[in-house]
């Protein structure tokens, strides 16, 4: 089968490799679609957190459908032909090859766990959002429940309330959705900040009440226009020393920074003059997969009652044949919003 690779100079390529293993309380899926993610670009900079450079190469891929295709003699809760959310696929070198994993699901077949065949107590973390996907959602398209189920969980964690208003720094794909979930929760205003008029529309047409543009505009005195003593809640989904430092001038007594996009750097400088006496700076960014499995359920919900439209989030379909031209375009930021790559 094919797997796609990146190695430490930021090549990505295509590699052929055997049909994963998987265990007695496994099954083996074939790919549907893969999305493509920021964090895919953070790995083929060499930028993200805990993936060292002798990992490299390393198979690239975390946003994965697929369809179970054989299923483990334990398996209790999985059958051939479940579309499933989250296959992976583990590193193992001396079947597979000497290749490192950043959840390697941009491969033809992946693993999935099966939470009904593990005693109680023992699920593995990952398991618990490894959902079957209902039949009445779009396999392909589906590759945006990672990022919803990601985004809402993080939203509650956050503790974002009805009512409350929340300015969102970035509008690509995490930060559209952040405004989306933020609304549908009833946060109110959701205000969205971007750096291009491109943006600006996409975070309109997504739902924010009101969008500015901080190259033409000074965000701090609009949003004090509108809050003189600040907001409860500014969300970085960019991942950005500069953001963070923006919204320190930005929440109000006790308000907080919720830091979901990754930064490029391990180490930031934190100038806290404009902000009040007491603040929150919180970093969340790897999402608790037990507090994704309880968000799947409320979008699948919204889905269904045509409050949530995957469509909106997707800019870009790719072929597998196309697949190293996908993030050679994500790297160079010419995917607008999610570009997903689309096995046969």
């Amino acid at each position: 089968m094919k797997t796609v690779l990146v190695d430490k100079n930021g090549t990505v390529s295509v590699a052929e490799i055997p049909k994963p293993k998987y265990g007695p309380k496994q099954a083996l899926t074939k790919t549907i679609a893969n999305g493509i993610c920021g964090t895919d670009v953070h790995l083929m900079k060499r930028k993200f957190k805990g993936v060292p450079e002798s990992e490299y190469p390393i198979m690239l891929g975390h946003e994965n459908v697929g369809e179970v295709v054989e299923v483990g003699s334990e398996v209790k809760g999985l059958k051939v032909g479940d579309k499933v959310l989250l296959p992976f696929l583990d590193a193992d070198r001396e079947y597979l090859g000497d290749y490192g994993s950043a959840w390697g699901a941009c491969s033809e077949y992946c693993v999935v766990n099966d939470p009904l065949a593990f005693p109680e107590g023992e699920v593995p973390d990952l398991a618990k959002a490894q959902c079957i996907i209902p039949d009445d959602i779009d396999p392909v398209d589906a590759v945006m429940l990672v990022t919803f189920g990601e985004v809402l969980s993080n939203v509650h964690y956050f503790g974002i309330e009805k009512d409350k208003p929340v300015v969102i720094f970035g509008c690509g794909p995490v930060g559209l959705t952040f405004i989306k979930m933020c609304k549908l929760v009833g946060a109110n205003p959701v205000i969205a900040v971007a750096r291009n008029p491109e943006k600006q529309k996409n975070a309109l047409d997504g739902g924010a009440d009101i969008a500015l543009n901080s190259s033409e505009v000074d965000v701090t005195a609009e949003v004090r226009k509108l809050f003189p003593g600040g907001v409860p809640y500014v969300i970085d989904a960019v991942g950005s020393e500069q953001v963070v430092n923006d919204a320190m001038g930005l929440i109000c007594d006790r308000g907080e920074i919720c830091c979901y996009g990754v930064p490029t750097q391990e180490e930031m400088h934190i100038d806290f003059s404009k902000a009040d006496y007491n603040w929150v700076l919180n970093f969340q960014q790897m999402p608790r997969k037990d507090e994704e499995a309880v968000a799947h359920e409320e979008v699948f919900q919204w889905i269904r009652e045509g409050k949530l439209d995957m469509k909106e989030f997707i800019s870009d379909y790719f072929t597998f044949d196309e697949v190293v031209e996908a993030y050679q375009k994500a790297f160079d930021k010419k995917i607008q919003k999610k570009g997903i790559v689309v096995y046969k």
